[in-house]
């Protein structure tokens, strides 16, 4: 049984490192570490999760939790709640779990993250439960 548990782990390190390659030489970013208090208790600091690539904003529904690329350049992963569409242009109302209020838009006077904004979605098992790897990811969050 142990030597099951080890493949396991050594099947998931080597897909880790292929993404991350992966991720230097394109710019897509596959998987992300979790840093921050904002999506407890469904995601914590150090949980990674995987990113899907969305190219239809249509794909993107209230509940999921994106990824978003800020100004600045900061990756926000927290749920949508909300979708307004304006002028054949998709803004998406986001939110982490454990805040109170919702996201500021990228730009003032936007109604929400535009979907040039967004990096992807989080792979999820279902509506209310994102797939992610717990705390592995506290590694490269304690080097950095």
């Amino acid at each position: 049984m142990k030597s099951r548990k080890d493949l396991f782990l050594i099947i998931i390190v080597f897909i880790l490192l292929i993404l991350t390659i992966y991720t230097r030489f394109t710019g897509f970013h596959f998987i992300a570490v979790v840093e921050g208090h904002s999506m407890e208790p469904s995601l914590n600091t150090g949980d990674i999760v995987f990113i899907i690539p969305v190219k239809d904003p249509r794909e993107i529904s209230v509940g999921d939790v994106i990824v978003f690329k800020r100004p600045s350049g900061e990756l926000i992963i927290h749920r949508v709640i909300d979708i307004k569409q304006i002028d054949g242009r998709y803004y998406y109302v986001t939110k982490g779990d454990n805040n109170f209020i919702p996201d500021p838009p990228n730009r003032p006077g936007e109604p929400g993250i535009d979907f040039d904004s967004v990096v992807g979605k989080v792979l999820s098992l279902n509506k209310d439960e994102v797939f992610k790897i717990p705390y592995i990811g506290i590694i490269p969050l304690i080097i950095s």
